[in-house]
C-alpha cells in the first residue's frame, strides 16, 4: 500500500483501526520492517509519513452511524542540522577537534531524533441540542452530526406517544427501553379512529406509540 501510494497513483485511500495517528504510523512502520524491505526504523517511518497526508478519524454514535470526529494532517520534519563545521579550515588542532565534535554531535542527533513528523489537528465539534418535554416549542433546522438530548418522562407498561427526529433500530430500542418494549406505528385515521400497526424500528419524524418494558 505504501509503495502504491508513492508511485502508482495520484492519491490512495485506505481504512485502518488505529486509535491515534502515532499508532497508525507505528503500525505501518512495523509492517514494513516485518516484510524485510527495510532494516532501519527511522528509514521505514520516513517512507510512511511521506504517504500519510491526512488521517480522517470516524466515531460510531449510539445509532450505529459513523461521523468524522477529527482530521489530522501529517507534516514531515526536514532535517535542520546540516554538517557546516569544516574542520579542515581550522589552523589549530584544538579548533579542528572542536569542529569535528560539532559535526559528530549533529550526526548522532539526526540518528537518535525520533521526531520525523508533526501533526496539525482539526476537531469536528458536533452541535449540541436539548429537547425538554416542558418546553412549549421544540423547533430546529435540519442538521447532521448533532448530539441530541431528549428529556422526556415515560411510563413503563403504558402506551406513550413518541416522535423523534432520528431513526432507531430494533437493537437501539431494546438498548434504550429494555427487552419486551412494544412499538406501534401510526398508519392512518378514519374519522375519530387512529390506526397503529406493530413496528420493530422507529423512523424519524413519524408518530408512534411505545410501551417501555421498564
Amino acid at each position: 500500500m505504501i509503495q502504491a501510494a508513492q508511485v502508482a497513483s495520484k492519491f490512495t485511500l485506505f481504512t485502518h483501526h488505529a486509535k491515534t495517528f502515532p499508532d497508525l504510523v507505528t503500525a505501518l512502520r512495523n509492517s514494513m520492517l516485518r516484510t524485510g524491505v527495510f532494516k532501519d526504523e527511522k528509514t521505514a517511518e520516513e517512507q510512511v509519513i511521506q504517504v500519510l497526508n491526512f488521517d480522517v478519524h470516524l466515531v460510531k454514535d449510539f445509532r450505529g452511524r459513523r461521523y468524522i470526529e477529527r482530521v489530522t494532517e501529517c507534516i514531515p520534519i526536514k532535517s535542520k542540522n546540516p554538517y557546516t563545521f569544516e574542520h579542515r579550515n581550522e589552523k589549530t588542532l584544538e579548533g579542528k577537534l572542536d569542529k569535528f565534535l560539532d559535526n559528530a554531535t549533529n550526526y548522532f542527533t539526526k540518528i537518535t531524533d525520533k521526531d520525523n513528523y508533526k501533526t496539525s489537528l482539526s476537531t469536528i465539534t458536533a452541535t449540541a441540542l436539548t429537547f425538554n418535554e416542558s418546553d412549549i416549542s421544540n423547533t430546529f433546522k435540519a442538521l447532521n452530526g448533532v448530539n441530541l438530548t431528549i428529556n422526556r418522562s415515560m411510563k413503563s407498561d403504558k402506551w406513550n406517544t413518541f416522535c423523534v427526529p432520528f431513526d432507531l433500530t430494533s437493537e437501539q430500542i431494546v438498548a434504550t427501553f429494555d427487552e419486551g418494549t412494544e412499538v406501534r406505528k401510526y398508519v392512518g385515521a378514519n374519522g375519530n379512529v387512529l390506526t397503529f400497526a406493530k413496528a420493530t424500528d422507529i423512523e424519524a419524524g413519524t408518530p408512534y406509540l411505545i410501551k417501555p418494558a421498564t
